[in-house]
């Protein structure tokens, strides 16, 4: 290969990933068309895109040109295996002169009847976002300059591949809380309710969620909580929690016990997974309600021509956090009462500390109803300013006699 051909292959390389007709496509169309160029100006006969899973330690096949029965037949190689698993094993090119069963896991490589592959890792910074390879059904042998014009090709496709998966998990997240959120509060016999939820603008959707259900002998359960953590998991772990919470419920009156519960299954089943939640348990009569925090912040309590406080409960750790001793504290609901719960994204700012937030909650909350309860936290916590964390508040009013 002569030096005027290899800087030639070059610029056509350069232009096929930069192009800027590509920035209408979505990301999937992107990486295709990108193969489909790279086949070209290579002269190679297959190229195709594995996306690392890094909780699985797997590579998937996710985008392929002249091969793309690898993403038809959802083609997955551990990390380590064969000629794609080395190369996101040891993080650099791999040059195969010999594809069968002893130097290939993936039989559609050698059913294809490829004789050579050259592949590189897709990296964005230090971390494995896949794996981007070629294949040649006659002999061939890939050059330094090979090499280094796939690599240009694998820097480009691991950014459709980050904002592929980024955009697909946020959209999956968003979906599913905004799904497992009460879209309409319940109508309760001597209470009103309000509610708010603002996602945050900072990137992934949290695990933020709050919940309104009935139980049997007339009782209802208040629900506030948060997942650490953000993205699809978070939300995943979040949905997983909040129906667990409300079996729990149905099993005891106790709420430190429904925690205690749902803090062993989140333990045995979500291992490392924390979150904040605090539970309540109105009774039938609407003049008392019996809670258990854990780990979250304090509900506010707002009573007719008194200053609102916050709830003097004692603060267990966060779900996730087993052995130890989860405890109840029953507090009276006069008429005209308010209690409000809420999430850190609420009252927390990254330009003050978070008592400055709690003080300004408790100084707007009131004795009314909880629309205008509401209105005038936001208004006075969020004004125009996006929130950077996701945001839940939910406000319980007894009626007033």
């Amino acid at each position: 290969m002569s030096e005027t051909s290899t800087a030639d292959e070059r610029i056509q390389v350069l232009e096929a990933i930069t192009d800027t007709a590509l920035g209408h496509l979505g990301p999937g169309k992107v990486m295709e068309t990108i193969l489909g160029r790279v086949r070209e100006v290579m002269g190679v006969d297959t190229a195709t895109v594995l996306r690392f899973d890094p909780e699985a330690q797997l590579l998937r096949a996710v985008a392929a040109s002249g091969i793309e029965e690898e993403v038809y037949q959802d083609v997955q190689i551990t990390l380590g295996a064969g000629f794609a698993g080395r190369v996101a094993a040891e993080r650099r090119p791999v040059i195969l002169d010999h594809v069968d069963q002893t130097t290939v896991v993936n039989a559609l490589l050698w059913e294809r009847g490829l004789r050579a592959l050259l592949g590189v890792p897709m990296m964005a910074g230090d971390d494995l976002v896949g794996v981007l390879h070629v294949g040649s059904v006659t002999p061939r042998e890939f050059t330094e300059a090979d090499v280094d014009l796939l690599r240009l090709v694998a820097a480009r496709i691991a950014l459709a591949v980050q904002i592929d998966v980024s955009t697909a998990d946020r959209a999956a997240a968003s979906a599913l809380q905004r799904s497992l959120l009460p879209g309409r509060l319940p109508d309760v016999d001597g209470m009103q309710f309000a509610a708010r939820y603002v996602p945050g603008t900072e990137p992934g959707v949290g695990g933020d969620w709050y919940d309104l259900f009935p139980l049997p002998g007339d009782r209802f359960g208040i629900v506030m909580g948060d997942v650490a953590g953000h993205g699809l998991n978070a939300a995943v772990i979040m949905g997983r929690i909040r129906s667990a919470l409300r079996a729990y419920a149905l099993e005891s009156d106790d709420p430190a016990e429904v925690l205690s519960k749902l803090d062993r299954k989140v333990h045995h089943f979500e291992p490392g997974a924390l979150a904040t939640v605090v539970y309540g348990l109105m009774s039938a009569s609407r003049d008392s309600v019996a809670i258990s925090l854990a780990g979250h912040l304090p509900p506010v309590l707002a009573m007719r021509d008194r200053p609102s406080v916050f709830v003097d409960a004692p603060v267990d750790p966060p779900i996730g956090v087993t052995g130890v001793k989860r405890r109840r504290t029953d507090i009276d609901l006069p008429p005209g009462s308010v209690l409000a719960l809420y999430t850190d994204g609420l009252v927390e700012r990254r330009d003050h500390l978070i008592d400055v937030g709690l003080r300004r909650l408790a100084d707007v909350i009131t004795a009314e109803p909880p629309g205008v309860v509401c209105a005038r936290v936001m208004a006075a916590l969020v004004g125009s300013t996006p929130a950077q964390d996701d945001i839940a508040l939910l406000v319980a009013r007894r009626d007033p006699n």
